[in-house]
C-alpha cells in the first residue's frame, strides 16, 4: 500500500531562523548604543557558560550594553572601512571582530572595564573536547562517595567497579584524564561526579575605541590590515 501523507513526521525542535528583520534589530541596537555610551569594546571569551555571562551582564547593565552573536552582523553595525563607520575610527574594531568575540559599549573609564574584566572569573565543570589541566587518577578501593544505585552508571563511564557487601569498590587503579589530553563524554561526567572543575570561564578585552583614541591590548595580534 502507498505510504499514507497524512502521516508524516513532526520535528518539534525545529526552530524559525533568524531573518533579516532580526539582523537590521541588531545593527540599529548596536548603533544606539553607540549614540548612547562613551565608549566601545571588543573582547573575546574561552569555556563560554551562558548563565554566568547573563550575570557579568546583569551586573553591568547600569553602564553599558553586550552584544553577541553574529560577527559579520556586528562588523556590518560598526561599519568596515572608513567610507561605512558609524563613528570616526570605529570600523578598527571590526577587524577584530573574529573567532569567539562579542561588543560591549560603555560608559565605564578604561581602567574600571580593565579591572573588571581581569579580575572576573568563574570556575565549572568542563565539557566533552575540553583539554584537561592536569591528570586525575582514582586508586583501588571503595568509592564511599557513591552509593550502591550509582554503580551501574559509574561502570557505563569505563569505571572497573563492583558492588562489595553493598559498597561501590573500584577494583583496580583507574586514569579518569591525561593532562594536555581532551576529555571523552565519559570522562567529562565522571569529572563531574567526582566535583572537579577543569573549566575556567574568562573575558579578555581585545581593543578599546573612544572618539580620542584607539587602543589595543594584546599586542600579539595581526595589525597588518588595520588602518
Amino acid at each position: 500500500m502507498p505510504i499514507s501523507k497524512r502521516n508524516r513526521t513532526v520535528t518539534l525542535s525545529k526552530t524559525k531562523k533568524k531573518g533579516k528583520e532580526h539582523k537590521e534589530a541588531i545593527v540599529n541596537a548596536i548603533k544606539q548604543a553607540l549614540e548612547d555610551y562613551a565608549s566601545a569594546y571588543v573582547f573575546t571569551f574561552e569555556n563560554m557558560r551562558n548563565q554566568r555571562f547573563k550575570e557579568f551582564r546583569e551586573q553591568h547593565k547600569s553602564t553599558g550594553r553586550f552584544f553577541l552573536g553574529s560577527n559579520k552582523v556586528m562588523q556590518i553595525a560598526l561599519g568596515r572601512s572608513v567610507a561605512d563607520e558609524v563613528k570616526p575610527g570605529i570600523h578598527k574594531l571590526s577587524k577584530f571582530l573574529r573567532g569567539d568575540a562579542g561588543l560591549l559599549c560603555t560608559n565605564l573609564a578604561k581602567e574600571e572595564v580593565q579591572r573588571r574584566f581581569q579580575e572576573y572569573e568563574e570556575h565549572d565543570f568542563a565539557r566533552t573536547g575540553s583539554i584537561a589541566t592536569e591528570k586525575v587518577e582514582i586508586k583501588e578501593g571503595p568509592l564511599d562517595q557513591f552509593t550502591h544505585e550509582m554503580e551501574p552508571y559509574l561502570r557505563k563511564q569505563g569505571l572497573p567497579v563492583r558492588l562489595n557487601k553493598g559498597i561501590v569498590e573500584l577494583v583496580s587503579d583507574f586514569v579518569v584524564c591525561e593532562k594536555g589530553m581532551p576529555l571523552s563524554p565519559e570522562s567529562a561526567r565522571t569529572l563531574r561526579l567526582l566535583g572537579i572543575k577543569m573549566a575556567t570561564f574568562r573575558l579578555h578585552l581585545v581593543c578599546c575605541w573612544t572618539p580620542e583614541d584607539f587602543e589595543i591590548y594584546n599586542e600579539e595580534l595581526d595589525l597588518s590590515d588595520i588602518e
